[in-house]
């Protein structure tokens, strides 16, 4: 059986989110030329835990800072169930994020991410439903349902959540250090250690309710075959804080992967290529809950000066339904006093 929920019509955010779309292309902002892509699986339930992004293992220089200002556009549409278990996934979540870092030591950095979530009915469906006929893909049941509504919700014994009125604020801050411990003229590695903290409403799916803690090893590095290329990968463990609305099914222990290409083809302009994985956030034989997520993106880099670059990128989920069908992302750094 798969659930079938009506859904509110209730009107998006759409001032706040065109608001910060001027924002990050009027003010000349940037990620710098060897960082990966900032990429989050902002799936409602897989987005709510301490799983970082990728980064460059680098630290910042001592007394060096930078900038960084995200945004991210994500549609879900999941509609599964079994004996035991029913979920239904259908809405849009956007994310504002706010990055600082700064370099408090030699080889040393601290971190933070502030981010800002909305849920919501999105204006999506019927622009992915066109992409789907276009190229011949399924639907996944997307027309037997209303267009552009919210609806999240599931059903298990031990466990369930529903939220069907749009929600938005602020979400679970994290604050991490990196320790790079080796490094050279083109390579390096480091270690992170970062904690979420469980600040953000659980009810309305801004957080998970709970303190998260993770580990990270981190790698980059540059010129592979002699090709203008520069490399990123890390692999670590999150241990999540206990999130009550889901119970005993909660997965606590999380580990998670990434690998990111630069390649450099021209001056300014770079492409980008990515692959991230983290494990499920639930014990379930539902594949959205219990499978373990597999994200690709791909984007584009513009450097507007050693100090400022622009990145835009779309992000697909190769496991389906393991993360949003798709996800749009911008992301704007600025170095300081390099």
């Amino acid at each position: 059986m798969v659930l079938n929920f009506p859904g509110n019509n209730i009107l998006s955010q759409v001032g706040f989110r065109s608001l910060c779309l001027i924002t990050l292309l009027v003010v000349d902002t940037t990620v710098h030329a060897d960082e990966p892509l900032y990429v989050k699986n902002i799936s409602p339930i897989a987005g709510l835990f301490g799983i970082p992004s990728q980064r460059n293992a680098a630290s910042l220089e001592q007394g060096t800072f930078s900038v960084a200002g995200q945004l991210g556009l994500a549609n879900h549409y999941v509609a599964d169930s079994n004996a035991g278990e029913a979920l239904n996934l259908d809405g849009e979540t956007f994310r504002a994020g706010l990055e600082l870092r700064y370099g408090l030591f030699e080889n040393w950095d601290i971190q933070l991410d502030v981010p800002w979530i909305d849920h919501s009915e999105g204006q999506l469906d019927s622009l992915i439903e066109n992409w789907h006929d276009f190229w011949g893909m399924p639907d996944g049941g997307r027309p037997d349902v209303d267009r552009d509504q919210l609806d999240y919700r599931y059903v298990a014994q031990g466990a369930n959540f529903d939220l069907r009125d749009d929600a938005s604020g602020a979400g679970d801050i994290t604050l991490a250090v990196n320790y790079s411990f080796y490094s050279d003229e083109s390579s390096a590695a480091s270690l992170a250690l970062g904690y979420k903290f469980g600040s953000a409403d659980e009810e309305d799916f801004l957080g998970s309710g709970g303190d998260d803690i993770f580990l990270a090893l981190r790698f980059s590095g540059e010129h592979l075959a002699d090709l203008p290329l520069t490399w990123h990968g890390h692999l670590g463990y999150t241990h999540a804080g206990k999130a009550n609305f889901l119970g005993a099914r909660q997965e606590r222990d999380l580990w998670f992967a990434g690998l990111a290409l630069d390649w450099q083809v021209a001056d300014k302009l770079s492409l980008l290529a990515q692959v991230d994985a983290h494990a499920a956030p639930l014990d379930s034989e539902l594949t959205a809950l219990g499978d373990e997520a597999i994200l690709l993106t791909l984007g584009a880099r513009w450097r507007f000066s050693p100090q400022w670059s622009i990145d835009l990128n779309f992000v697909e989920d190769v496991r389906v339904e393991t993360a949003p069908d798709i996800t749009f992302q911008a992301t704007i750094r600025y170095y300081g006093n390099r």
